[in-house]
């Protein structure tokens, strides 16, 4: 007899077309969760006013919220969230919650109302600039978090090296179950990686990949000072930057606008693309990855930069150093080293075969279909012990 199929609703802040890794995350989980028969909802701010309220995505339904002009840090406000997230509970068997999210708290309490689990998935600590503000606004973050996570059955990690690292999962080891993201990847066009190769090499030189936002958690001026080393050896090198860089919420354009001015002639910088199959021929282009971040809960670009054949440099963070300790495709280097950035880089220039592994072996350790069956066994788990 087959399982009954399931009714899932997932709530976080942002979601399509808003894209980063964690929306990349929770779009890939919720299509494959449709494809397999069960019912998902999203609920989400309408983050810009010419989205829809309501709408069908790939078999998705997304429910977003108006959003009044008013912002704390990077969050917003939802007068509207307790009474939708209410009405759709009690047609939902299971809550997959993704934090951080300041709607915590109050989810844990509408679950307990409506008799619906919650399961949150955990993306990351929340980690402000210095100042009185944000460290105010972490610590709220984190007591509604706990008040949350003290009563979930279980609360999901990317890896176990992070929930051992981690301030937010730490205090609750004891419910961790840990799944890896759902990472999938078109195979690179072997042509097209060629013409985008050419198109950015200055000569025969070299080319470096930065696949991310350009904002200041993930030290993209580590990055360039590295070049200080690399163009010793490599002096025609040049780093690519795919992703967002001049961000309205954040000042890291303009304040490392002085180094990029003077490495401009060594720098590109694409923009966001939200292609996958562009992205998947930009890391068959590029000779290495380099993620420089101070802290990283996991970064899926490592995965699908190894899945295109490329192989990685990745600064040594909980979570973050997982994807090359687990597959051995690249080099881990010591956080805020620029220089030893530079010799990483260099090192895996040299000799690129001694990282080298083949799509099947990364894809034996980090494999997308086992990620959606974990999902779909505890989803079950939960809505079974709930009825």
């Amino acid at each position: 007899m087959s399982e009954r199929k399931l009714k899932i609703l997932i709530c976080l802040l942002y979601y399509l077309p808003h894209r980063t890794g964690m929306q990349l995350y929770i779009e890939r989980i919720a299509e494959e969760l449709v494809r397999r028969g069960h019912t998902v909802t999203v609920l989400c701010a309408r983050h810009l006013p010419d989205l829809p309220s309501d709408e069908m995505v790939n078999g998705v339904r997304i429910v977003r919220l108006n959003v009044p002009p008013l912002a704390i840090s990077r969050g917003m406000i939802m007068p509207a969230y307790p009474w939708a997230a209410y009405k759709l509970m009690r047609e939902h068997d299971v809550v997959n919650l993704h934090t951080p999210m300041a709607e915590t708290a109050l989810l844990s309490v509408l679950g307990s109302l409506t008799g619906t689990p919650v399961i949150p998935t955990h993306h990351g600590d929340l980690i402000l600039p210095k100042g009185l503000t944000n460290r105010v606004i972490q610590g709220v973050m984190f007591a509604l978090y706990r008040f949350m996570a003290w009563r979930a059955p279980k609360v999901v990690a990317y890896t176990q090296d992070y929930a051992e690292n981690s301030y937010y999962l730490k205090p609750f080891l004891n419910k961790v179950q840990v799944i890896h993201p759902p990472i999938t990847m078109p195979e690179p066009d072997a042509v097209r990686a060629a013409q985008l190769r050419a198109e950015w090499q200055d000569g025969d030189g070299p080319l470096i990949g930065f696949a991310g936002r350009f904002v200041q958690e993930k030290r993209p001026d580590l990055l360039i000072q590295s070049l200080d080393v690399v163009l010793k050896k490599y002096p025609n090198a040049r780093i690519v930057f795919a992703g967002q860089y001049d961000i309205p919420y954040e000042k890291t354009w303009e304040l490392y606008k002085p180094i990029v001015d003077k490495y401009r002639d060594h720098l590109i910088f694409l923009g966001l693309k939200n292609d996958m199959q562009f992205m998947a021929d930009f890391f068959r282009a590029i000779d290495v990855l380099a993620l420089t971040s101070d802290s990283e809960c996991f970064a899926l670009v490592q995965v699908e930069s190894m899945l295109s054949g490329t192989p990685v440099v990745m600064t040594d963070t909980p979570g973050g150093r997982v994807p090359v300790q687990a597959t051995g495709m690249g080099r881990i280097v010591p956080r805020g080293d620029s220089a030893a950035i530079g010799r990483a880089i260099v090192e895996v220039l040299d000799d690129p075969t001694a990282c080298h592994k083949s799509r099947a072996e990364v894809e034996a350790v980090f494999n997308f279909q086992r990620t959606v069956d974990q999902y779909e066994a505890l989803f079950r788990e939960v809505s079974h012990a709930h009825p």
